[in-house]
């Protein structure tokens, strides 16, 4: 199944934020864990413990805040994340972990919530301890800074960014019973961008009724079909995660797979988790334009999944989307590199709607048409295999020089 959740069973919330649902403050401050003046550290706080499901990076090593937020959410609970920028606290040993824990209990302490209901987060330079001392002052200051306003919740994805150049955010509301639910996501990511649930952090604040476990059902295949499918370098960090909180404020009666608007509700999540991949992918280091791979005709959705991301995470697709060049036989040979079933006599490849090849064969097409059309700043690449109903689509940016500059000097 490809996403590009069609808008029927929700409505965009403009200019809603991760503090819209009810329940929900947020907000951030800059401690001095960044060399510039940037927000490095911010928090989520619910009114009650919200249900609480995530999702983690499945890389071997992982950051320390990942096993004490597995921990915290073993109860299926969090009232509270606490997070830091500037540092991930990866590959720091015993002492990276006393660390992580010391965090949730400053955060648990300052916010005025239980410590097992604390989740913890870090993002940035890999294999360098954290400054305490900054980190505790910042957490001593964050409840002055929590709110409801938008000035708050700016403050609080400002908190999370590394190399991002943008905050990335979205909100939907969806009726169930009648009641209006409203659910929100905010989201880092712009390098180290290859999920499998890169450096990225997502977090999404719902208040709905929900039980742990259909959130959690709901967070994996919403995650499937967005996070996951979307690749900047190829590369997966040690610190991927997602969160999920729901406040369960809203009142409506319990939402699970059987209930009548629970297809409206899944509709509504996946919408924010997509906006919020595509946000990250448009956002990747150095990048000039967002690219979209969309797969059909596979021989299944998990065929034409693995198709789809061969494609947008091939550097050398990736360069020619950057030079603006119709060089359709980089896509062809990821195609067939994928280690997917492809006839390869039936494939047809398409720039936006200028058609590049049909049944494997080349066909005429207007090049300066072409140029113009991967000069945009969105270009979609399509592939039909013709070879099953198995449909996917997959999202990642160009490769420019500034993606090389901005990495050769990332820690220094």
């Amino acid at each position: 199944m490809g996403t590009n959740v069609e808008q029927k069973a929700f409505t965009i919330v403009e200019n809603g934020t991760i503090v819209t649902p009810l329940g929900f403050t947020a907000g951030g401050l800059h401690c001095g864990l960044k060399k510039t003046s940037r927000n490095d550290i911010g928090a989520i706080r619910c009114d009650v413990p919200a249900t609480a499901a995530a999702v983690y990076t499945t890389n071997v090593f992982q950051a320390a805040p990942l096993k004490v937020t597995r921990e915290s959410l073993s109860n299926g609970r969090l009232q509270a994340v606490i997070v830091n920028s500037g540092n991930a606290n990866a590959c720091t040993g015993q002492h990276g972990e006393e660390d992580a824990y010391a965090m949730r209990t400053a955060a648990a302490r300052e916010l005025g919530v239980a410590e097992e209901d604390v989740a913890v987060a870090s993002t940035g330079v890999i294999g360098e301890l954290l400054k305490m001392d900054a980190v505790h002052s910042g957490i001593t200051a964050l409840p002055a800074r929590l709110g409801k306003e938008a000035e708050e919740a700016e403050h609080f994805s400002q908190a999370i960014l590394t190399t991002d150049l943008v905050k990335k955010e979205a909100c939907v509301s969806v009726e169930v019973n009648g009641k209006t639910i409203t659910i929100a996501g905010a989201a880092k990511g712009s390098g180290m961008i290859h999920p499998n649930m890169a450096t990225m952090l997502a977090f999404m604040t719902s208040d709905a009724v929900i039980g742990a476990e259909a959130l959690q059902r709901l967070l994996r295949q919403a995650t499937n079909h967005t996070f996951n499918m979307i690749t900047v370098d190829g590369d997966t960090s040690t610190n991927d995660m997602l969160v999920a909180m729901s406040s369960g404020l809203a009142g409506n009666e319990e939402l699970t797979v059987e209930h009548p608007d629970w297809d409206a509700f899944a509709a509504g999540f996946t919408y924010v988790c997509e906006v919020l991949a595509k946000a990250i992918a448009r956002d990747g280091e150095g990048a000039t334009k967002l690219v979209e791979v969309q797969v059909t005709g596979a021989v299944s959705d998990e065929s034409a999944q693995a198709i789809a991301k061969t494609v947008i995470g091939s550097s050398l697709v990736k360069s020619a989307m950057f030079g603006a060049d119709a060089n359709w036989g980089r896509i062809i040979a990821a195609v067939g590199r994928a280690g997917q079933p492809v006839n390869p006599e039936t494939v047809d490849i398409r720039l936006g709607d200028i058609s590049v090849l049909e049944q494997s064969r080349p066909v005429v097409f207007d090049e300066e048409a072409a140029l113009a059309y991967l000069q945009t700043d969105t270009v979609r690449i399509v592939v039909d295999l013709h070879h099953g109903d198995g449909a996917a689509i997959a999202w990642g940016c160009d490769l420019t020089y500034d993606y090389v500059r901005i990495n050769a000097a990332y820690r220094t």
